[in-house]
């Protein structure tokens, strides 16, 4: 059964199992792979960026670094809400660039066997956005694909708008 890690262990957490970090949506469970993400900060004020995909809210500065924050609700059609200032930004690293996510809440880590996971080709082929799915007694919890938020056309637009080389 996955189970919940405390901070100070970490370090000690079984190499095989895969390490998730967990947060909510919406009354709803999420995670991404531990491995993707660099740190969870509190709210701070998204400065918009003209021309950017949908999905981007705008930019935060994080200690000098300029990092695109995205709104998942809307890849999720999850029901949009203002951002309040207990929200939190999962910092999150793509094979290309950080990206900030805006969470409710960061709930913790736990570690799974892969025996628990079940990937999502399994499921649906296809599924857009979703690595996989954890089991856990108390319902499921599924495990996002933190390179496929943004399509080719959203990273291109994406990287006009910050660097001001669009039309």
């Amino acid at each position: 059964m996955c189970s919940v890690v405390r901070l100070q262990d970490l370090g000690a957490m079984n190499s095989a199992a895969q390490k998730l970090i967990v947060f909510i949506l919406d009354n709803q469970r999420f995670a991404l792979p531990l491995p993707t993400v660099a740190r969870v900060i509190r709210m701070v004020e998204i400065a918009p960026v003209p021309k950017a995909p949908e999905i981007v809210i705008g930019v935060i500065n994080l200690q000098g670094h300029i990092i695109p924050v995205v709104d998942i609700r809307r890849r999720f059609s999850l029901p949009e809400r203002e951002t309040g200032i207990s929200d939190q930004i999962v910092i999150s690293h793509t094979s290309k660039r950080p990206v900030g996510i805006v969470v409710d809440e960061v709930t913790g880590v736990i570690e799974c066997s892969a025996e628990e996971i079940v990937a999502a080709e399994k499921i649906l082929p296809g599924m857009e956005y979703v690595e996989g799915v954890a089991k856990l007694k108390d319902g499921m919890i599924l495990i996002h694909n933190i390179d496929t938020f943004l399509s080719l056309e959203e990273e291109r637009a994406l990287d006009d708008a910050i660097h001001g080389s669009g039309k």
